[in-house]
């Protein structure tokens, strides 16, 4: 492959990382070009021809329905939420509300992946680029090491383990999900947490960690101390750790993580 093919494919790369990943035309348009001329009076004064200058008229622009960017908000979630007695329905709540750009830009909805009713709950925050392709949770790098992970536990997806995200969108840009979208969908991961009714949560990384315990403290002194999750009468044990992206940047801290999902298999025997 020739250098310029390399660094063709390397900017393909980075505009598909930010979220530009579609494609709007398949020809080039030149924004800053002068727009060609058409009627025939404008040519001849080009050309220096007299003539008077055409009367501008207005062109009527019909309006549009506002769009709101950040989804329905959290108190419609909610009343949406009450009305769910399962998580099929919780499915089909939660995709019918308005998700606002995250919904109109992100190719798949992310519900989540594994066995219900399993008694380890993984929780994280929102879906990556793999993710949106496959409308699964954690199957990307960072699934991977998990899954990696849940293994040497001695848990599966398709045995004794349950996953999902805050946000069943992908936000653009892998970014992490704005405030006013992780305070919509709370509801509904409320709900889904009383649903599945696990023995065990394991919030993986900061945001998934401070959305559900309320607090503003960091993940390095939250991780490996178990937390208490109150929803209604419901009271579920907790465990924050890092999030399996930060492992992949940080391998030193694999080991930490590890002993934290010890802790947590020996809960679940217990």
């Amino acid at each position: 492959m020739s250098p310029s093919e390399n660094t063709a494919l390397a900017a393909l790369d980075w505009l598909v990382a930010m979220g530009a990943d579609d494609m709007v035309g398949t020809v080039p348009v030149n924004r800053f070009a002068p727009p060609p001329v058409t009627d025939a009076a404008a040519q001849d004064r080009i050309q220096g021809q007299s003539g008077p200058p055409p009367k501008a008229t207005p062109t009527p622009i019909a309006a549009k329905p506002v769009q709101p960017a950040f989804g329905a908000g959290p108190v419609a979630a909610a009343e949406a939420a009450a009305r769910v007695s399962s998580l099929d329905e919780l499915h089909d709540a939660m995709r019918a509300i308005d998700g606002g750009v995250y919904k109109r830009s992100a190719k798949s909805f992310v519900f989540s992946d594994g066995t219900r009713k399993a008694p380890l709950m993984v929780i994280g925050e929102a879906p990556g680029a793999e993710e949106d392709r496959t409308g699964k949770p954690f199957v990307g790098p960072s699934g991977h090491l998990l899954d990696k992970m849940l293994a040497a536990a001695g848990y599966s997806r398709d045995r004794n383990a349950y996953i999902t995200n805050i946000v069943p969108w992908r936000p653009l840009g892998n970014r992490n999900p704005e405030p006013a979208m992780v305070s919509m969908y709370l509801p509904f991961l409320h709900k889904h947490i009383e649903l599945s009714g696990p023995k065990v949560v394991l919030l993986m990384g900061a945001v998934a960690a401070k959305t559900l315990l309320e607090t503003e403290e960091g993940i390095t002194r939250m991780r490996g101390k178990w937390r208490e999750i109150r929803l209604g009468s419901g009271v579920f044990d907790a465990m924050p750790t890092y999030h399996p992206a930060y492992l992949l940047r940080q391998p030193h801290a694999k080991g930490l993580a590890w002993r934290d999902l010890l802790t947590v298999r020996d809960r679940i025997k217990a």
